[in-house]
């Protein structure tokens, strides 16, 4: 009884032990075959800056075509050409500049600050259950307290000058850094202490090489957030009372309906904001070189 193939042998000659002259053109007519992901590796060739650039620039355009065509009133939202020219008056006769000096000032006194009292709650908090069990509470009830509702109390405490604006961004952020030094304090193994404990190793000399690391990688993850919230207060602080500073620009152009105006603040806030992500992102590299992540494919 013959039993079929399915398929067809390779065509393969006995007495030479190489493939025929047929094998050889099916051979030749192969088409090499080319990753799925080939796309997605050219397009990570193009420089990444260009790749961020991509997404802001589509929706200047798409602004641009809405004002021209007249379905963006410009009571309503200037044009980017607009508010170019505007940023570019304000630059020309200082008042931009000055504003942003006066804003960065205040917003980086007011991280200062929060550096020291925050990382001295967390340790106190982080190191000791009794100062845990005596501190850990008021400070979680005073964390879901509205910073706006405080600001007539600095300002009866602290005047209408420059204190109660940097008070309200300290307080703003103080809590998000508290938080994660606490986390990353006792996050810490505790075989690690322990060991280090064994071997006579002092507390401080703990705290400083184990404990202060281990927190580390929160507190620069926090830092990134907290820059976002201290401009968020600022924008408060500069609202109450204020002769100076970005916030008080909008306000003046709130006051003139001059949206384009408001928009060039708008957009010194998100670029300043862009800075300072770029600059912690550097510190992260430059400090945490022992810590290993994945950076994406």
């Amino acid at each position: 009884m013959t039993i079929g193939h399915a398929f067809d042998p390779p065509d393969i000659s006995l007495e030479s032990g190489k493939s025929s002259p047929s094998a050889a053109r099916r051979s030749l007519d192969l088409e090499p075959v080319v990753p799925a992901s080939g796309r997605a590796v050219r397009l990570r060739a193009v420089p990444r800056w260009i790749r961020r650039a991509v997404g802001p620039l589509l929706v200047l355009v798409l602004w641009q075509v809405l004002s021209a065509t007249g379905v963006l009133h410009p009571d309503v939202l200037a044009s980017p050409g607009t508010i170019a020219r505007a940023g570019s008056d304000l630059i020309a006769d200082g008042t931009l500049p000055s504003a942003m000096g006066i804003s960065l000032q205040w917003v980086a006194v007011g991280l200062v600050l929060r550096g020291v009292v925050g990382t001295a709650l967390a340790l106190v908090s982080g190191l000791s259950r009794l100062g845990e069990d005596l501190m850990d509470a008021s400070v979680q009830m005073l964390r879901t307290v509205p910073r706006v509702g405080l600001i007539p109390l600095f300002i009866i405490w602290l005047g209408i000058g420059e204190a109660p604006k940097v008070a309200l961004i300290a307080l703003g952020v103080v809590f998000h850094l508290y938080l994660n030094v606490y986390a990353g304090i006792r996050g810490v193994d505790a075989q690690l202490i322990e060991s280090g404990q064994s071997l006579g190793l002092g507390r401080w000399w703990l705290i400083r090489h184990e404990m202060l690391p281990g927190a580390l990688p929160g507190a620069m993850t926090e830092l990134r957030y907290s820059l976002a919230t201290a401009w968020l207060a600022l924008v408060f602080g500069e609202s109450v009372n204020a002769d100076a500073g970005i916030g008080f620009l909008m306000n003046q152009a709130r006051e003139f309906l001059r949206t384009d105006v408001i928009v060039v603040c708008l957009v010194v806030y998100a670029f300043l904001g862009l800075a300072a992500d770029v600059i912690v992102r550097a510190l992260e590299r430059l400090l945490l070189q022992w810590r290993p992540t994945f950076t994406g494919q």
